[in-house]
């Protein structure tokens, strides 16, 4: 596993994280929206938006006073391919393990 792989996935396994790439997805959102339901303070919070923007999981841009986070369409997509490329090496082992089985099943 690749080095910014590693850490998209280390960056993932906060659940404070998670919940914010998760509701990036959706759209894109203001640092004070995406703040809004944690219970802790703002500069906290923007350690995990730092967290995620490094990773390349986020991007955001600041016009005039308010910042703006977005989802990395690119950094999705590379994990994306990740789990379909694992999906696909246990489809093809699971579809051998049926093949053995089912050639050497006894009646």
């Amino acid at each position: 596993m690749d080095n910014q792989l590693h850490t998209q996935f280390h960056a993932l396994a906060d659940p404070t994280r998670l919940a914010v790439v998760e509701r990036l997805l959706k759209a894109p959102a203001s640092v004070s929206e995406l703040a809004e339901p944690y219970d802790m303070a703002l500069p906290a919070f923007t350690k995990h938006l730092g967290v995620l923007e490094r990773t390349g999981l986020i991007t955001s841009e600041k016009i005039g006073r308010v910042r703006t986070c977005s989802i990395n369409p690119a950094a999705m997509s590379q994990l994306e391919k990740w789990f379909s490329d694992r999906r696909a090496l246990w489809e093809a082992r699971l579809d051998k393990l049926s093949e053995h089985l089912t050639h050497n099943k006894k009646d």
